[in-house]
């Protein structure tokens, strides 16, 4: 089922709304012009705009099934067409959108950048139409809209699972599990979950949320699903701003740290940053045997630059591929397809 179009009947409970295909697809009125259900031809959305053929997302449409239908999005998760979480040559391309949750809209110098839904829906149906591309990390207002639009079928479905640490606030750090519960991950069927792990020696809330992460591994193990830990050694500037350390010595202390967590290290997967000097990341992988996928981080004007440290740190024997959202669905130039195609290249 192509992106873009309600799944299942509930779009036809209303009589007279649309037409049903022989897959049980019921089609909005736009798809009978020419358009495509939920999503029409992509005008783009002026600088920045993703360039290639993505749809443009019907929001009035998405927004009328979410109102008059809100089963329809559980009804979509129970129809989801699954597949392994690894392709035949054992690696993991996931494009990533759950940073609004945490308010972090910001891209590079745009402060708002990822605040437009429709356009964040088209940016991500277009990546997920990539070759290559396995899947999508998001929360689960993004995740309920994929599924509504038809994009998740065939995909690696991973929910995020702790976005209580606002950016900016005095609470960062006590990050807490407002996302998706490891039920919800088994009950949708979705694939895999994932956390954030940011911890300052100087910050108590750091404790909270280093127990709250082990008890999702033990949750995520006993349902024989995946999670994939993202940790951090981080600290506060003078001014207060949470910063991530990127040295060699902080990465290996936070895999250390987040590998030894739980009653299982069986299902857990690491998700990591390429270090401040990419030559020291061989070192830094051997502190754990853990799975691991490589991190975007923010998005900066030497694209290029990325994609080398990238294209290093993948050659050693514990990564297995990469989880990027900012650096792919908002790339300097705009071209979402180009740089999507450009990091499946990698691997």
């Amino acid at each position: 089922m192509r992106a873009g179009r309600v799944a299942g009947a509930e779009h036809e409970r209303e009589g007279g709304d649309g037409n049903r295909d022989e897959d049980g697809v019921t089609h909005a009125h736009g798809d009978q012009e020419g358009g495509d259900g939920l999503t029409g031809h992509d005008t783009g959305h002026g600088a920045g705009a993703a360039t290639g053929p993505a749809p443009r997302v019907d929001i009035s449409e998405l927004v009328r099934v979410r109102a008059r239908h809100p089963e329809a999005i559980a009804e979509a998760a129970a129809r989801r067409i699954r597949r392994p979480l690894l392709n035949d040559a054992g690696r993991l391309m996931i494009v990533a959108a759950d940073h609004p949750a945490r308010g972090a809209l910001g891209v590079g110098d745009r402060k708002f950048a990822m605040a437009n839904r429709a356009e964040l829906l088209e940016r991500l149906c277009l990546a997920l139409s990539r070759p290559g591309v396995d899947g999508v990390l998001a929360t689960a207002d993004i995740l309920d809209d994929l599924l509504l639009l038809g994009a998740l079928d065939g995909k690696v479905v991973m929910g995020s699972m702790n976005r209580g640490g606002l950016q900016g606030a005095s609470f960062e750090l006590d990050d807490r599990f407002t996302g998706h519960r490891a039920e919800d991950i088994e009950r949708l069927r979705f694939d895999a979950g994932k956390l954030l792990l940011r911890i300052d020696y100087d910050d108590p809330g750091s404790l909270t949320t280093l127990e709250s992460t082990a008890r999702a591994i033990d949750d995520m193990a006993a349902r024989q699903l995946p999670l994939f830990v993202e940790p951090f050694i981080s600290r506060r500037t003078d001014e207060g701003k949470l910063k991530n350390d990127l040295s060699a010595e902080a990465v290996i202390k936070s895999i250390a740290i987040s590998s030894g967590l739980g009653g299982t290290s069986a299902y857990t997967w690491l998700k990591l940053p390429v270090t401040e000097n990419p030559d020291d990341m061989a070192q830094v992988m051997e502190t754990s045997t853990l799975p691991a996928v490589l991190l975007g981080g923010e998005v900066g004007d030497d694209q290029d630059g990325a994609y080398e440290k990238w294209r290093g740190a993948l050659q050693l024997p514990t990564v297995r591929g990469l989880v990027v959202g900012r650096s792919l669905l908002y790339p300097p130039d705009g071209d979402v397809a180009a740089a999507v195609d450009t990091a499946v290249g990698l691997l």
